[in-house]
C-alpha cells in the first residue's frame, strides 16, 4: 500500500489554516499507517499460511501419505526408539509351518547301496525314517456336478411326472455359491477389478465368469446380509466405547462421505452426501447412542450432548509435531512427551484397576495445565484494531488453535487415563475406514450410488465376521444360501 506523506508547503498551509486542520492532518497519517500495519501483517499472516501448507505431511497433520508427493519425509515414528524389541512380541503365538501327523500323499524315498562301501542294502530292515513335508496347493478346477431328475408316466393317469431339483438349482447351467462367494470376495474384500476378477478365474480355474455373473453375486449377497447389518447396528448404539470416523469417495464422479461405527468385535459402514450432523443423524446411530464416542475434533460429534466424548491423541500428537518443527514453541514438544508418558503409565496398570491412582491424576493434570498455561505465554490472544470488525471469530494461529482446543476439551483429551475402557487414540475407526482409500485406489469411483451401497453392505458384514474370527469365504457362502452370520447376544 502507497503512504502518502504530506510535503512540507502542505503541513505549513495546514498550520496556517488553524488547529482543526491540524487535527485532521494527523488523523489522516495515523489512518493510513494503521492501513500499513495490516497489510504487513496480513501479508505476515499469508506466508506463515504458504509456509504451513508447505511444512505439512503424512507425518505432522492429518494430511495422507499418497499427498506427500514424490519428495517423501523422512519416516519418523511418534513411538520412542527402543519400546519394544525388533520381531515378534512377548505373548505372540507365531505362525511357523508345522508337519502335519496325516499327509495327504507319502511318497517314500527308499535306499539301495551303501554311501560309503557301494554293499547293497536291499535286504537290510530300516531303523527309522525321516520325514520332510511339502505344503503346495493342487492344480485346481471348478467341479461340475449333474442333476437329473427321472421323468416317470404314471400307468394309471397317464400324468407325467418329473423329480424334484434341490433348491436353488433353477437354469440348465449356473455357478454354486462357492464360486460367487469367491468373486464377491475378490471385489469387495480384496478390491480387484471385475476384469481382473474374470482373468483370475480364467487362470486359477481353468473358467472365465462374466462381469454379470459378480455383479449378480455382489447384489445377492448385499440383499441376504442387510438382517446382519440390521443387528450390528443395533449392537454399536448398545455399546459402551465406539469409534466414529468418516472419509471422502467418488459416487457417479460427485464427492460423497464413506461413514464407519465400529468396535473391535463390530464395523458399520454407510455412505451419504453430507458429512455432518446431516449424515449422522440419517445413520441413525449417533443420535441414539449413550456410551462414549472416540473420533477426531470434529465440531459435528460434539452435537450429540446425550454421549459422552474421548478425542483422538494420535490427532494431536501430529499437531503438536507440527507446531514444534514449523513454530518452535517448546510446549508442543513437552505437551508430546507427556501425552506419551501418559499413555505408557496406563499400558502398564490398565489391567490391574480401572483408572490411575488419585494422585496420579492429580499430578499429570497439574503438568497439563501448565504446559497450557506455557502455551498461552507464547500465544497471546489476536491483538485489536481499531478499523470495523469482520464478521466471526477473530483469526487465529494453528498453535493458538490447538492450545484452545486442548484446554476446552481437556477431560476429552484425557479421558484415556480416567477410563481404562477408552483408548488413547481412534486407530481403530481410522483402521476400519483406511481401505476405502485402497477401494479408490484401484476403481476411482463408483458407478452408480447403488453399487456404493451395496459395497457398505458388503463390508459391514466381512469386517465383522473377519473381527469375530470366521472364515471371511465361509460367511459370504453362508450369506448367499440365506443363512447370513449373526452376531451373538454375549458381543
Amino acid at each position: 500500500m502507497e503512504i502518502k506523506f504530506p510535503t512540507q508547503e502542505e503541513i505549513h498551509e495546514v498550520y496556517q489554516a488553524g488547529e482543526e486542520a491540524v487535527q485532521q492532518l494527523f488523523v489522516t497519517v495515523r489512518e493510513q499507517l494503521v492501513q500499513l500495519s495490516l497489510s504487513v501483517r496480513e501479508a505476515h499472516d499469508l506466508i506463515q499460511k504458504l509456509q504451513d501448507q508447505v511444512n505439512k505431511n503424512s507425518r505432522n497433520s492429518s494430511k495422507p501419505p499418497s499427498s506427500d508427493g514424490l519428495q517423501k519425509p523422512r519416516s519418523k515414528s511418534l513411538r520412542k526408539s527402543g519400546e519394544r524389541p525388533n520381531g515378534g512380541q512377548p505373548g505372540h503365538p507365531g505362525n511357523n509351518l508345522q508337519q502335519v501327523e496325516f499327509p495327504d500323499n507319502i511318497e517314500t524315498h527308499n535306499v539301495y547301496v551303501c554311501q560309503a562301501c557301494q554293499a547293497s542294502l536291499n535286504e537290510v530292515e530300516e531303523i527309522g525314517r525321516e520325514r520332510r513335508q511339502v505344503f503346495d496347493i493342487p492344480k485346481l478346477h471348478i467341479e461340475v456336478s449333474e442333476h437329473q431328475s427321472l421323468v416317470k408316466v404314471c400307468p394309471h393317469c397317464g400324468v407325467v411326472n418329473r423329480g424334484q431339483f434341490p433348491c436353488g438349482v433353477t437354469q440348465p447351467t449356473q455357478y454354486g455359491a462357492n464360486v460367487k462367494a469367491h468373486a464377491v470376495y475378490l471385489t469387495n474384500y480384496h478390491h480387484i477389478p471385475m476384469e481382473r476378477t474374470a482373468q483370475f478365474f480364467e487362470d486359477v480355474f481353468g473358467q472365465r465368469v462374466s462381469e454379470g455373473v459378480v455383479l449378480e453375486a455382489v447384489s445377492k449377497v448385499a440383499d441376504h446380509v442387510k438382517p446382519s447389518n440390521e443387528v450390528i447396528k443395533q449392537k454399536l448404539i448398545d455399546a459402551e466405547v465406539v469409534h466414529f470416523d468418516e472419509s471422502g469417495l467418488r459416487v457417479e464422479k460427485k464427492g460423497q462421505w464413506l461413514h464407519v461405527a465400529s468396535t473391535p468385535e463390530l464395523s458399520y459402514y454407510e455412505v451419504h452426501p453430507k458429512r455432518g450432523c446431516e449424515a449422522m443423524d440419517a445413520i441413525g446411530i449417533l443420535p441414539c447412542f449413550h456410551g462414549i464416542a472416540v473420533h477426531d475434533h470434529w465440531k459435528s460429534y460434539f452435537r450429540y450432548t446425550q454421549c459422552e466424548h474421548s478425542l483422538c491423541n494420535a490427532h494431536h500428537l501430529r499437531e503438536l509435531r507440527f507446531i514444534e518443527e514449523s513454530y518452535e514453541q517448546n510446549w508442543a514438544k513437552d505437551m508430546g512427551c507427556l501425552l506419551r508418558e501418559l499413555n505408557k503409565e496406563v499400558k502398564q496398570v490398565r489391567f490391574q484397576r480401572e483408572h490411575l491412582e488419585d494422585e496420579k491424576l492429580k499430578e499429570f493434570e497439574s503438568r497439563y495445565d501448565k504446559i497450557i498455561e506455557e502455551g498461552k505465554l507464547a500465544n497471546p490472544p489476536p491483538e485489536e484494531n481499531t478499523l470495523p470488525k469482520k464478521r466471526g471469530k477473530p483469526k487465529q494461529s494453528p498453535p493458538k488453535n490447538l492450545l484452545d482446543r486442548l484446554e476446552e476439551k481437556k477431560t476429552e483429551t484425557l479421558r484415556f487415563m480416567q477410563d481404562f475402557r477408552v483408548p488413547f487414540d481412534n486407530n481403530q475407526g481410522e483402521r476400519d475406514i483406511r481401505m476405502i482409500k485402497v477401494k479408490q485406489k484401484v476403481s476411482g469411483t463408483f458407478r452408480t450410488m447403488k453399487g456404493a451401497e451395496q459395497f457398505c453392505q458388503i463390508r459391514s458384514y466381512i469386517s465383522t465376521t473377519r473381527k469375530q474370527g470366521i472364515n471371511i469365504l465361509a460367511s459370504l457362502t453362508m450369506a448367499l444360501q440365506g443363512a447370513a452370520f449373526i452376531p451373538n447376544n454375549s458381543i
